[in-house]
Order: C-alpha cells, then structure tokens, then sequence
C-alpha cells in the first residue's frame, strides 16, 4: 500500500479532485421505455423498477428526460460536492467493521482493527495490529504506531492546513482512553498511557501516564500499569 499523503498532497489532491454529488436512485415505471443510460452510471433494472448510482450532474437531466416512463422516483444524496472517496477496504489485511468511514489515501498496516463508527481522515496511517475503538476519529494525517490502542470517542485532532503543522504521531505500544483528545502537533511516546477523558496539548514522554484535563504526567508506567492497560493480541487475528 503507497505511503500516506503528506500536507502539500492532501491539499493538491483535494483543490483538483472533480467534485461530485453522489446520489443513489429508486424509480418505479416502464423501465422499457427508459433512454438508456448515461456513461458513468451504474443502473440496476427489472421490469417495473430499477436503481441508479452516480453523480447528480449527470443523473438529474437524465431523470428529467425520463419522467414520462417513471411513476415513482426516491433520490438520496450520499455527499455533496465531495472530492475524496472513501477507501477501497477490499484489499486491505485488516479487520474492519460495518460502518467505520475510511477516506481514500489512508495507510492500514496489517492486523489493525477499525471498530464500527471509527472515523478516519485522509493522510491518516495506523500500524499493524493497532485497535482503533468505536467512535474514535483521526483526523488528517494523524499517525498511529503498532500495537495501541485508540479508545471509544477518542480525537486524534487532524491537521492539513497550514501545511507545516505536525500532525499527531502516536507512538507504539500506547494506550489512548475512552474520550481523550490529543491536540495537533502532540508527540505521545512508546509504551505511554492517555487516561480516559484526558486533554493532551503537550508531548508525552515514553513510558508515561498522564491524565486530567489539560492532561499532565500522573506517574511513570510500572508493572500493575502494564498489567492494567495490556492489550490482547487474540483480537487482533484475522
């Protein structure tokens, strides 16, 4: 897989990507007496009914054109004026679930698991068997190492513009609570642990555990820490 988008890419490929209104179509009618059907779009027809999928530039005046042959018609909009797909998962050796919402040019190593309403940003790349939770979001270019953990509703804060901002950068082997939020430009160091709820706005060094809100350093991890926050390597499996 090509390594993530730096800044200068994201903000080139976003400025001049075509911008597209994605709609999925739903008509009842004569789907014999249809025109046929524009290049680009994909349609799914039987007698009486049928479904469209493409952009709304083209499908509108076609659907406009066809109004005499259709008795029902249902237009959703899937986006408006988007210019980044979403990921192609196909491929990827990860566990991904259902509803997680990956944008394109992300970077997932093997092993990783992406939760159900996990949001991931372009330029974002999350190491091998690293566990992005529930409702977790990494915003533009957040980077996460291997073997961590990033909690429910946790904020890795995405930064594209300006373009020398630092990203987050998460190191490996580090655990991210329920609901933190770690600020644009935080350096977090291997092995260190974020409590649950904390607000980091400044580097954490490795081995460290911080917490409260903004967050600051508690202790220094030991062994009941280590015991407390290990992660299973089973619910990484494939």
């Amino acid at each position: 897989m090509p390594a993530p988008f730096n800044a200068e890419q994201i903000i080139d490929y976003i400025a001049n990507a075509p911008k597209t209104t994605p709609l999925h179509v739903t008509l009842a009618g004569d789907m014999a007496k249809l025109s046929p059907v524009p290049a680009g779009v994909q349609a799914f027809f039987e007698t009486k009914t049928g479904q469209l999928y493409g952009d709304a530039g083209v499908i509108k005046p076609w659907l406009t054109a066809n109004q005499t042959a259709t008795t029902s018609v249902r237009v959703e909009a899937l986006g408006r004026n988007t210019g980044v797909p979403m990921l192609d998962i196909s491929t990827v050796n990860a566990r991904i679930e259902p509803g997680a919402i990956i944008r394109e040019h992300v970077t997932i190593d093997d092993n990783a698991v992406i939760m159900m309403g996990a949001i991931i940003n372009i330029g974002s790349k999350i190491g091998a068997g690293t566990m992005i939770d529930m409702g977790a979001v990494l915003g533009g270019r957040a980077t996460v190492g291997q073997h961590c953990h990033i909690g429910a509703g946790a904020v890795l804060a995405g930064v594209v513009e300006p373009a020398s901002a630092t990203p987050v950068i998460i190191e490996d082997d580090v655990l991210v609570g329920a609901n933190a939020v770690v600020i644009e430009g935080v350096h977090v160091g291997q092995g260190a642990v974020v409590a649950a709820g904390a607000i980091v706005i400044d580097d954490v060094p490795a081995g460290a555990v911080v917490a409260g809100v903004p967050a600051k350093i508690i202790k220094m991890k030991d062994d009941k820490t280590a015991s407390e926050t290990g992660l299973i390597d089973a619910l990484r499996k494939l």
